[in-house]
């Protein structure tokens, strides 16, 4: 653990850095990259451990690997710098990684003579056949090209060896997609006439659609790769943004979700692109770049399971089983918490005929989860089926229901496998009876034994088991068992028993319901639920939305009367788990850190035909003497116009600042609806001259006094106050033609325009 390494007193880390990342967990990158920096200043002695737990959460961490093998070339530990190579060099595609393998190789034999040469020459054959597909390998192809031209030669058949030597790396260096590769072709070119023009003419004309291709592929591959982070360190994956929360802001957190998700959709891109072999070069050079990017993957997204799979799936795809099975194997090891990699494993190692190995790694499934391990138990019973029999499997269920961990599904699973596949209905039967006597208390048990005695087409024993499971279920958990039970009932019974049952239900489930009288009635949407089959219905859509509506409405009635009455009362009522009384009496109580989600039980559905909002008064406990002024501003229609306003059905906003944000604002008069607003002063190109005569002189406005302005000030004021009683009077009228009290509310406001009193078009529907 990073905090542990940080907690040792013997490491002469910073105070303040150390402090920082001991809070952290063991994946937080900015803790490990503070820690790697602090352990550059440490003696190689005090470095190691650290190395060793940084790369132990990291272990593709290039990065991490070169500054530790450095630590120890630096001492001239050059035993310890090798074993650290062999540790990481396969695993760890980087570039600068293995360049420091090939400098650490040159130093070594640096003072061998021929022997060390010939060393260095084998290690960058070795280095550029893991890493000579990479985009920055063009230096390391320019490294070797200059290495082999530097080598001594005693003899013209040596001089030739080399000769020859070169010209096949620059033929396979130019035919790598890298930044490098035009440069290498100039390179080539010179090599070639420097040698002989003549044959320089055929090999230049031969490989130069080759170049063409890989310079092309190149840019193409660019693209890719430049989205890319090579910096990042391998972190689990997460799942969601959500997963970041426990150290990190919301935004803070979903910023690090997003770049985590666009890099796993980089790589998968660059995967596609790799597969899709656009230098249509042949298929085993393909697929070694195929193989590369896989592993250069991996040293970012190393937990991510979905590209293991990936990963062993394509070399399965391809022919190469045994290479699936070491990607799958080294995929176990990385995560050993992921069980469907292992099934998959599983899976592959079946699918070739390896049982015993198969079998191993179920074992090692039902081993690692011997509490929780139901789903490993039933999977292995299925296993043994298709591998050893009835027998292995039957033998190997009498153990596990002696399991206290055993759960009702490996019953099902069982009973469901020894009816479908051994067409025994019998066993099958007998399995479900004795898992009653266990397990009668679980509605999906009752439910999946219900099914199974369904086909078999026994409704006697279906409806014995029903009475059984409901006679001991509670009512909360018997909701989906008396639902089972009605559909049976319209399917095995007559219309005598479909309706006994439906009443039964109602009976019984009414005691989990607060309004008890408006649960037991029956309802036209009973009668829907009851003849509908499948996706028939026996209404329209209009209709079925209508009756779903009037159900709710109906269930929830109770609940609104309620409702209603709370926000009738005075001010001590309370409105949500965080304030209590109403405007300026409101009292905050302390926020809880748990969200609060909403009541969906009190929700309802909007209904225009509202009850008269309360009448509102001064006396109340809930009001102030501010607003009790505010009232006596108010003209008569806009007090009339609040009183009729419908109840309200949710949070009651603040009634003081509502109001004078409304006092405060400055409302359009009847003769202003529907005109542009004023313009905003200030000289615009089009007034600089004025308005203009057809002449095209200038028509200068006639000067106006002070006292017209006011004249025609008060008499739009007066207007204003003349259209407002339309309003009401127009609700008026339609209350006297039969809208009833309860309509005119909202019937006033959706028939016209509230300020000119013009009907609108909607009114009619």
């Amino acid at each position: 653990m990073l905090h542990s390494v940080l907690s040792n007193p013997n490491l002469v880390l910073s105070r303040r850095n150390s402090a920082a990342v001991a809070a952290m967990d063991i994946y937080n990158v900015e803790a490990a990259e503070i820690l790697a920096h602090e352990t550059l200043n440490l003696p190689i002695g005090e470095a190691a451990p650290i190395y060793e737990k940084l790369l132990a959460t990291f272990p593709t961490a290039a990065k991490y690997w070169k500054q530790y093998v450095e630590s120890y070339i630096v001492t001239n530990d050059e035993e310890t710098a090798k074993q650290i190579f062999s540790r990481c060099l396969l695993t760890c595609p980087h570039i600068n990684l293995w360049r420091c393998y090939i400098n650490f190789v040159k130093k070594v034999n640096s003072k061998r003579g021929s022997e060390g040469l010939e060393e260095t020459k084998k290690a960058f054959d070795f280095m550029l056949n893991y890493v000579g597909n990479d985009v920055a390998s063009g230096p390391v192809w320019m490294e070797y090209i200059a290495f082999l031209k530097s080598m001594p030669v005693m003899t013209p058949q040596e001089e030739s060896h080399r000769m020859t030597t070169i010209r096949k790396v620059y033929q396979k260096a130019i035919l790598v997609p890298t930044s490098h590769v035009e440069q290498l072709w100039k390179d080539y070119d010179n090599f070639e006439n420097s040698v002989s023009r003549t044959l320089a003419k055929g090999l230049l004309s031969e490989y130069q659609p080759k170049f063409n291709s890989a310079k092309a592929v190149y840019r193409e591959r660019k693209k890719y790769i430049d989205d890319i982070d090579w910096s990042m360190l391998a972190t689990p994956s997460t799942g969601s943004y959500k997963a970041f929360q426990q150290h990190l802001s919301i935004s803070e957190s979903r910023s690090v979700f997003e770049k985590e998700e666009q890099q796993c959709l980089a790589w998968k891109r660059l995967l596609t692109f790799e597969k899709g072999n656009p230098q249509r070069i042949d298929v085993t050079a393909a697929n070694r770049r195929i193989t590369f990017t896989y592993e250069q993957c991996l040293m970012y997204l190393y937990h991510h399971p979905d590209v293991w799979y990936d990963y062993a799936t394509w070399h399965a795809k391809n022919g190469s089983t045994d290479s699936a099975i070491k990607i799958f194997q080294r995929a176990v090891k990385a995560l050993p918490g992921s069980e469907v990699l292992k099934y998959a494993f599983a899976e592959l190692e079946e699918s070739v005929g390896a049982i015993q190995p198969a079998k191993t790694i179920y074992e090692s499934l039902i081993a690692e989860n011997a509490s929780m391990s139901s789903l490993a138990h039933i999977q292995f019973i299925r296993f043994l089926r298709r591998t050893e029999g009835i027998e292995a499997a039957r033998k190997y269920f009498l153990e596990v229901r002696k399991l206290p961990s055993c759960t009702y599904h490996v019953y099902v699973a069982y009973a469901t496998m020894s009816f479908c596949l051994d067409k025994d209905a019998k066993v099958a039967q007998n399995v479900f009876e004795v898992g009653l006597k266990r397990f009668m208390q679980e509605p999906g048990y009752v439910l999946e034994y219900a099914d199974f005695l369904c086909r078999l087409n026994d409704d006697r024993n279906v409806r014995a088991l029903f009475e059984r499971a409901l006679s001991l279920l509670p009512p909360e958990e018997s909701v989906e068992v008396w639902k089972r039970f009605a559909q049976f009932e319209q399917i095995y019974g007559d219309l005598s028993s479909m309706l006994k049952v439906e009443q039964r239900r109602k009976e019984a489930l009414s005691r989990t319901s607060e309004d008890v009288v408006s649960s037991l009635e029956n309802t036209l949407y009973d009668v829907v639920s009851r003849y509908n089959y499948m996706d028939l219905w026996p209404c329209s859509s209009k209709e079925l939305d209508y009756l779903s509506r009037q159900e709710w409405l109906a269930k929830n009635m109770s609940k609104k009367a309620d409702r209603s009455v709370m926000l009738t009362s005075g001010g001590g009522s309370t409105l949500d788990k965080g304030t209590v009384g109403v405007g300026a009496n409101a009292k905050l109580l302390p926020q809880s850190t748990k969200v609060v989600r909403p009541e969906t039980s009190r929700m309802v559905i909007y209904d225009p035909r509202q009850m008269k909002g309360p009448v509102i008064s001064a006396t109340s406990s809930g009001y102030t003497k501010e607003v009790d002024e505010i009232f006596k501003m108010l003209s008569p229609p806009l007090m009339s116009f609040i009183t009729n306003l419908p109840a309200i059905e949710g949070p009651s906003p603040d009634i003081d600042i509502v109001l004078s944000v409304l006092l405060q604002s400055t409302l359009p008069t009847g003769h202003d609806v529907g005109k542009p607003s004023a313009p905003v002063p200030g000289p615009a190109t089009s007034d600089l001259s004025g308005p203009r005569n057809q002449n095209g002189s200038v028509r200068r406005p006639p000067k106006r006094k002070a006292v017209e302005r006011q004249e025609e000030e008060d008499a739009a004021a007066a207007a204003q106050s003349r259209a407002m009683p339309d309003i009401f009077r127009l609700r008026q009228i339609q209350r006297s033609r039969g809208g009833g009290p309860a309509q005119s509310g909202s019937a006033a406001m959706s028939s016209g325009s509230m300020f000119s009193g013009e009907q609108s078009a909607n009114s009619s529907s």
